[in-house]
């Protein structure tokens, strides 16, 4: 416990300084706005202060001998700029004025320059002790105390965070060499772990292969995340949002995995009827979503998996509940007849007054028109040769007809399908 302390106080004394070191940096080391070229600003006093009160802690850890030795520099410049900026710097002809104030400038260049180089080397060095806090945390066995879920929990929600930040070479070398992604993975796919740990699990994995999908999509695909979501699935609406995400990141390879691995027919159970009647509201809105990305990344053979499961009764079954409606009934100022809801959105960005309103619509009926909306992205989606669409489009009319409660609503489901794929 002491020494998890003190690791924390060096951590909170190290963001403190490369807060201050990156303002010094942004700022190009004079401190900008008023204080132009002094060596007096907020920030390079508060770098400077800070400096001083870390060298105990900067002492014991030879990892950061880099550290100490840029922020010496930081200081030995701060100090000649002082002198050169002192009155008697300023007395002489003209020449030698000009002189003095290149040099100025110069020294401003120069700890803007080191000050960007403290911050590079505090957040490796960050990296390093937080891939490392994480990997031994996950992989430690004191799995059922509450405190160490928490800071579980916390770590990767913290990874998470890092790696959204964008690509960074440096900290793919420190998640590589430390085994990150294992780690993650591992307390993702372990049952006996806590959900919350899991789910945060779950959304660390999606982060790191937006992170880098050349790297972390493989062992996706290869490893026990997909049979770990989507057997948390019917339980967690987490895991279900994270499985969208990554469909949408992956597209149709993960599709194909998902298909390989029988778990189409789990997905679409969610969507409620039969083993799904008792589903949670939240997990069918994230199951639709998921169905929505399979069915524009699809290929053939999972669009006929799921077609087989049901997917169009369960969909009708959906539209026609509190939540449902059609899309077709809403007006954007078209008139006219036109399904003016199709209109808007096949025109989006152009019609942003009626896509607006149409999103609205969905917000409050989640499962408004999703028949159509199922159909519509296959029909522009990725999966499905064009031959395939069109066989598939017979299929699904007759289908409609089967789910349909009355000729009115199928007739009213049939009409969004057509004009969907016609307007997209």
């Amino acid at each position: 416990m002491e020494e998890r302390g003190h690791l924390s106080e060096m951590i909170k004394a190290l963001e403190a300084l490369k807060k201050a070191s990156r303002d010094i940096e942004a700022m190009g080391g004079g401190g900008g706005g008023s204080d132009g070229g002094r060596c007096d600003s907020p920030s390079i006093k508060a770098l400077l202060e800070l400096q001083t009160g870390s060298d105990d802690l900067l002492s014991g850890d030879p990892q950061l001998s880099t550290l100490s030795g840029l922020l010496s520099r930081f200081k030995s410049l701060v100090s000649s700029l002082k002198s050169s900026s002192s009155p008697d710097g300023g007395s002489g002809t003209s020449g030698i004025l000009g002189s003095i104030l290149r040099r100025r400038s110069g020294s401003c260049d120069e700890i803007a320059r080191v000050a960007g180089s403290i911050g590079a080397e505090i957040q490796s060095w960050i990296d390093r002790v937080s891939a490392d806090r994480l990997v031994s945390a996950l992989r430690s066995s004191s799995a059922a105390d509450a405190r160490d879920e928490e800071e579980r929990a916390a770590l990767l929600r913290a990874l998470e965070l890092r790696v959204s930040q964008g690509f960074d070479r440096a900290l793919q070398e420190v998640l590589l060499r430390y085994g990150a992604f294992g780690a993650v993975e591992a307390a993702l796919a372990d049952t006996s772990a806590p959900k919350l740990v899991r789910e945060r699990a779950a959304a660390t994995v999606l982060a790191l292969v937006r992170f880098n999908k050349a790297v972390f999509v493989g062992p996706v695909l290869m490893g026990p995340t997909v049979d770990a979501l989507v057997s948390m699935s019917s339980a967690s609406a987490a895991a279900l949002r994270v499985l969208s995400g990554l469909i949408r990141a992956i597209r149709s390879p993960l599709v194909d995995e998902l298909h390989a691995r029988g778990a189409i027919p789990r997905l679409v159970a969610l969507l409620g009827g039969g083993e799904g009647s008792g589903v949670d509201i939240e997990v069918r809105v994230l199951a639709l979503d998921c169905a929505l990305e399979i069915g524009y990344f699809g290929r053939k053979e999972a669009i006929d998996a799921m077609l087989a499961e049901g997917l169009v009764k369960r969909l009708a079954a959906l539209q026609r509940s509190d939540l449902g409606g059609a899309l077709i009934e809403m007006d954007c100022g078209d008139g006219g007849g036109v399904p003016a809801g199709w209109l808007c959105r096949g025109r989006g960005r152009g019609r942003r007054r009626g896509w607006e309103e149409e999103q609205r619509f969905l917000d409050a009926r989640p499962f408004a028109s999703c028949v159509a909306r199922w159909a519509v992205q296959v029909e522009v989606g990725e999966g499905l040769r064009q031959r395939e669409r069109r066989e598939l489009k017979r299929e699904l009319v007759a289908r409609v007809r089967e789910a349909a409660a009355s000729e009115a609503e199928a007739a009213t489901i049939l009409a969004e399908v057509l004009w969907g794929s016609t307007i997209w």
